[in-house]
């Protein structure tokens, strides 16, 4: 039992703190109302209840916690402590949200104030409407790249393009599969649906991974120098990070130049209905391997092993030329 242990996990509904300012500076009034409101002493079901002074505003205030909005929404607790305080000759002058909020109680609210008639927000309120139908652009991806921080940046962007363009690839064999008239080439096409969503998976990791990988070389770029010491462990340390973030971008760059094999193969073989999907598939991703290629070539600069520094530049370069040649025959395709 000594070695023995147990881990408890409890849920409940969301929780609202919820608060209303009164016109008055007597605390008591306070309490009274927050004692009439609160569940404890024969108030409403879910509501926890306080009396406080803000003693820098000259005015109490009723805090409570509203730990079930549906079965007891913030517009009743709120009427309650109106009219209790209108025995008391005291105004409400305000209310308060203390952290998040659920937009459905805010919903709530507004229905019971406008007394909106036959109100269905699922199919009247547009935000809902449009989360029905989500955009397919990758908005967070898009806002984060947007956002001016060094990440994510252009190697997780190539990463992303490889991504989308086996992902095409992926949807050009899936038009494929299944159809008599490409009976002969369906198993080559079951192989290339299979490889290219390895890759679009791969290629996601790797969009992250450059992130990471950056973020490592400017974290080793602050180490202290002070000391001799210092110094050497600093630039070991960027030595390695650099070494991360030139195999991130080469290993984007050599998925994508296989997206782009995979993309010649859609063109070639795949529905002709959905060339035109698999010569953008295949754009894609040779963009992504031009643009992992700078990353590559950017960091290789800053290694201090020349050696080592000329074997990546070799491989770049024999990736791009492969990349062109494949292009070129995708392009090819396309114009007959």
């Amino acid at each position: 039992l000594g070695r023995a242990g147990a881990t408890a996990v409890g849920a409940r509904p969301v929780l609202i703190a919820y608060n209303v300012n009164l016109g008055t500076d007597d605390l008591d009034i306070a309490k009274r109302i927050a004692r009439a409101v609160r569940h404890s002493s024969g108030g409403l079901r879910y509501v926890k209840a306080l009396g406080f002074e803000l003693a820098e505003r000259g005015i109490v205030q009723v805090s409570m916690n509203m730990t079930n909005y549906e079965k007891t929404p913030l517009f009743r607790a709120f009427e309650m402590i109106r009219r209790e305080a209108q025995r008391y000759g005291v105004p409400v002058i305000g209310s308060e949200v203390v952290g998040l909020i659920p937009a459905a109680a805010l919903v709530d609210v507004a229905d019971f104030y406008l007394q909106l008639e036959d109100f269905d927000p699922a199919r009247q309120i547009l935000e809902h409407r449009l989360a029905e139908e989500p955009s397919v652009v990758p908005e967070a991806f898009l806002e984060a790249l947007a956002a001016g921080t060094a990440t994510p940046g252009g190697g997780s962007a190539a990463a992303v393009a490889g991504a989308m363009g086996a992902a095409l690839v992926h949807m050009v064999a899936e038009l494929t599969i299944g159809r008599k008239r490409y009976a002969d080439v369906e198993a080559a096409m079951r192989a290339v649906r299979d490889e290219a969503a390895s890759l679009q998976a791969r290629l996601t990791r790797l969009a992250e991974e450059d992130m990471r990988a950056f973020e490592q070389v400017m974290a080793a770029y602050r180490l202290p120098k002070e000391t001799e010491e210092e110094r050497a462990k600093r630039q070991a340390a960027i030595q390695d990070a650099l070494r991360e973030a030139i195999r991130v971008p080469l290993e984007t760059a050599q998925a994508c130049l296989d997206t782009l094999r995979l993309a010649r193969q859609a063109a070639q073989h795949g529905n002709v209905n959905a060339r035109s999907d698999a010569v953008t598939g295949a754009h894609l991703a040779y963009a992504g391997l031009r643009s992992a290629v700078q990353n590559v070539r950017v960091n290789v600069e800053g290694l201090e092993d020349s050696a080592e520094a000329d074997r990546y530049r070799d491989q770049v370069t024999e990736l791009e030329s492969e990349a062109s040649g494949l292009m070129g025959a995708v392009e090819e395709r396309a114009e007959r």
